[in-house]
């Protein structure tokens, strides 16, 4: 039976263009790492191995990202405000102007990371590990500090922690 060329033309536009979707913001990132202003607004990215990714502008509102390994990431400007992010390595971490208001940072690594101008307002960095972290014009109002340790933080006022 013979289709004719009317008919299938349609169908394999219609199956060419469903083949060549787009991949969901998970999918990209976990992928290639890639995944600027993209929406991961409350993904499951647990335990994930996110090293060097480039996020900045991404809103990862109420993301999981406890126990995943983000050193040398690239999140600038992005929304993290209420992430979980508690036992996270975030070595080197780039959080430049990064909303973190009520993340949890609890057990974090956040040695030599990048938060100037981050809004950490309300944010649980008890237990953390912020050894020479850059804090300058951060936001720290309400954040809980408990057992944090700032050895050779840069402070929001400026001064460095001994």
């Amino acid at each position: 039976m013979k289709i004719p060329g009317l008919l299938l033309s349609p169908l394999l536009a219609v199956s060419l263009s469903m083949g060549c979707a787009s991949p969901e913001p998970t999918e990209q990132l976990l992928e290639t790492k890639d995944c600027l202003e993209c929406n991961l607004e409350n993904a499951n990215l647990a335990q994930k191995d996110l090293s060097k990714a480039m996020l900045n502008r991404s809103n990862l509102k109420n993301a999981d990202l406890s126990g995943a390994t983000l050193n040398g990431a690239l999140l600038d400007s992005a929304d993290l405000s209420g992430a979980n992010l508690s036992g996270a390595s975030l070595k080197a971490i780039a959080l430049t102007g990064a909303n973190l208001s009520q993340a949890n940072l609890s057990n974090a690594d956040l040695e030599n990371a990048f938060l100037r101008n981050a809004n950490l307002n309300n944010a649980n960095l008890s237990d953390a590990n912020l050894t020479n972290a850059d804090l300058s014009n951060a936001n720290l109002e309400g954040a809980t500090l408990d057992g944090a340790i700032l050895q050779g933080t840069l402070m929001p006022d400026g001064t460095i922690n001994p």
